[in-house]
């Protein structure tokens, strides 16, 4: 099956534009609850009017739903599921684990797709995506050929892979950084980019978190024999000439075509010093980094009055049948196309002929002129009686009628029903939450604490330390981070390992976590990086089989203590929040990782130190500064608090339990984002 091209449309020009020059689906996003809410975006009747042009050009249509959403939202996010299911929108792109919840029992019919932001990265998770409902999941910017081609294998369902466009240094969905540093949400759809300015490293260098734009334009023929369905153009925020040369581009390669005129003027319009396929080709580094120069933008200015040329036309992606009959008594023109057809009766009789009759020849001429309509010519038959006339003017409106019907049949969209939404809840509070300890790495443990009731450790962690902390008393939990790609085999060793000396539960980061888990046969709790934000998903991962989740840290604390009591959840009260985990490591750009000796950080423009640490096979940056609530815990009434340690010694980590205990705040800490207002 050949692979369709999607192009994103942040508005209507950027939506004809893709249109226009060859996309199979665009996406765009409603007014709320889309990962772009600075694009100009789509009213309901704006998105019927984009829906019904992209039908009758057989174009498909995505909604963005990827964001993370509050209990007091979900109503606003119901009328939006139920406006897409009016409107005729083929899919929902979704991120929160809620809002799917949601789509699938007030519009089972609405096929959902797995947001890039859910992070997942393994055919394990996937296929739990599968579990869950969805049909097509967009994988990360981050896998290699490999990683692609070994997850293709293992699912049946869709995958869809971007090939051109910026990529954040991030893994998607796991981005933190501009909410700590300007309240600014990436999960909510309003990232105010913070990773292009300078960061260096240890004070040197810059721009360390900013890298190239990319492109896998000349990969698309090898993306659709690896089992990639859908090839996903990035950009709802770029002009429309941006969005009809990366859909051109794309359109030529997968057709076998070559513009190199093309595709350089592409790279003029936006790219940062020029494009990179380095996540792909398995080639990370320095070469992947770069930034938006004054020459960039000056090139791009001297080519965009040549790419609106691009789409000034209607593509032919259609051709038109067409059967005239004309007898005595009337003219009717059958056109059709896609299985579907339409006839048009002529109001004007057919004439006897005086000088001339009307000729098949003539006919056929006058019919097949389809210019500036999404339709070229196909076969054109006619059935004349002879001695019959019939005017110009009636065969071209005959055309234009029989078209019209035509067209309207091809929009036509079978309704969904959607049923009414009814979101009840129960709060409940705690008054004596348990405490939960999370530590990044082994030598962090040096002194068991004593009023621990789950001790979270990282997987890699020794046996005989493992025995010490199962002989506590305390519940040991095994961490599954958010990084998982090629190491699926490597938890699942190491959570049997730990399992046979004693460890009852895995500490899940994202869906790709608890799928190993399960085939592991442990149970599992929800960690940071799952995202939950609202009552419904808490309720999700509690259906998955989850003991416990922790309330995403972006969860204001009024909006987290108002969801529901029917599962067991937590909050982080002590912790260097992970503000980016991410697979290319920054610090590598300016030193070795000997010079490194895992005890570097960023250092932004401000001063700020990020610090760095990197384990399995990526980079975790932590804020310059930890969240610490614990004169104000008695604010919490959640079922566990969480200590998330990350970077602190051993002899720290167990004074700032002891500070805990007394309800002393450390010495430098940051409220965090429970008691901002984060848009």
């Amino acid at each position: 099956m050949k692979a369709e091209i999607l192009a994103p449309a942040g508005g209507m020009p950027a939506l004809t534009a893709a249109v226009r020059c060859g996309a199979d689906a665009v996406y765009f996003g409603g007014k709320a609850f889309n990962a772009r809410r600075n694009a100009e975006n789509f009213g309901h009747e704006e998105t019927a009017a984009a829906v019904r042009y992209c039908h009758e050009r057989g174009v498909k249509v995505y909604l963005t739903l990827n964001t993370l959403v509050t209990d007091t939202e979900l109503e606003k996010a119901y009328e939006e599921i139920k406006q897409a299911a009016l409107s005729g929108v083929d899919a929902l792109i979704v991120q929160d684990l809620g809002i799917a919840a949601l789509a699938r029992e007030v519009c089972p019919e609405m096929p959902l797709h797995a947001s890039t932001q859910m992070s997942v990265q393994t055919e394990f998770g996937i296929n739990l995506l599968k579990e869950l409902g969805f049909v097509r999941a967009v994988l990360p910017r981050e896998l290699t050929k490999d990683e692609i081609k070994k997850i293709a294998a293992g699912t049946d369902i869709d995958l869809e892979h971007f090939v051109h466009g910026a990529q954040c240094m991030c893994l998607s969905g796991q981005c933190l950084m501009s909410s700590v540093i300007g309240g600014r949400s990436g999960n909510r759809g309003l990232c105010a980019q913070p990773c292009r300015l300078p960061f260096g490293v240890n004070g040197k260098g810059g721009y360390n978190l900013s890298l190239k734009d990319l492109s896998l334009v000349h990969k698309v023929k090898e993306l659709e024999s690896e089992g990639i369905s859908s090839l996903k153009i990035e950009g709802r925020m770029k002009r429309p000439e941006y969005v009809a040369a990366a859909v051109k581009v794309c359109r030529n390669a997968l057709d076998g075509k070559e513009d190199r005129e093309l595709e350089s003027a592409l790279e003029s319009v936006f790219s940062r010093s020029g494009f990179t396929t380095g996540y792909y080709d398995g080639k990370r580094g320095k070469d992947m980094f770069g930034i938006r120069t004054k020459q960039d933008v000056i090139n791009a200015s001297s080519v965009l009055k040549d790419l609106e040329k691009l789409y000034e036309k209607e593509y032919q992606k259609f051709t038109a049948d067409m059967l005239l009959k004309v007898t005595a008594e009337e003219a009717a023109l059958t056109a059709s196309s896609q299985g579907k057809f339409f006839t048009a009766v002529s109001p004007e009789k057919p004439a006897p002929a005086v000088s001339r009759s009307l000729t098949d020849e003539e006919a056929q001429a006058r019919l097949g002129k389809l210019g500036g309509t999404q339709y070229a010519p196909g076969e054109i038959k006619c059935e004349i009686e002879p001695g019959l006339y019939l005017s110009a003017a009636s065969l071209n409106a005959l055309r234009r009628d029989a078209l019209a019907g035509l067209t309207e049949k091809i929009a036509e969209t079978p309704e969904k029903f959607v049923k009414p939404f009814n979101f009840t809840k129960s709060v409940k509070t705690t008054s004596s939450p348990a405490l939960h300890i999370h530590y990044f790495s082994e030598s962090q443990i040096t002194k068991i604490p004593q009023n621990a009731a789950r001790i979270i450790i990282p997987p890699e962690t020794g046996e005989e330390t493992v025995k010490k902390l199962v002989s506590s008393g305390a519940e040991i939990a095994a961490e599954v981070p958010v990084n998982v790609f090629l190491n699926s085999d490597y938890y699942l060793e190491r959570l049997a390992v730990l399992k046979n000396t004693g460890v009852s539960l895995a500490w899940c980061c994202n869906l790709d976590g608890i799928a190993l888990a399960k085939k592991a046969g442990m149970d599992f709790a929800c960690g940071i990086g799952t995202n939950a934000m609202n009552t419904l998903s808490l309720r999700e991962y509690s259906a998955l089989g989850a003991k416990d989740t922790l309330i995403s840290p972006e969860t204001g604390i009024r909006d987290a203590a108002g969801l529901g009591n029917d599962v067991c959840k937590g909050v982080l009260l002590y912790g260097n929040l992970p503000v980016m985990v991410t697979r290319n490591c920054p610090v590598a750009n300016e030193i070795s990782c000997k010079e490194c000796g895992k005890e570097s950080c960023l250092v932004d423009r401000t001063g700020a130190r990020f610090p760095v640490r990197c384990k399995n096979g990526c980079s975790f940056i932590f804020n310059s500064l930890p969240v610490c609530n614990f004169d104000r815990k008695n604010e919490f009434p959640f079922d566990y608090h969480l200590l998330y340690f990350t970077v602190e010694s051993g002899e720290e980590c167990e004074d700032i339990i002891e500070k805990y205990n007394r309800g002393i705040n450390t010495e430098k800490y940051t409220r965090g984002l429970y008691f901002r207002e984060l848009l």
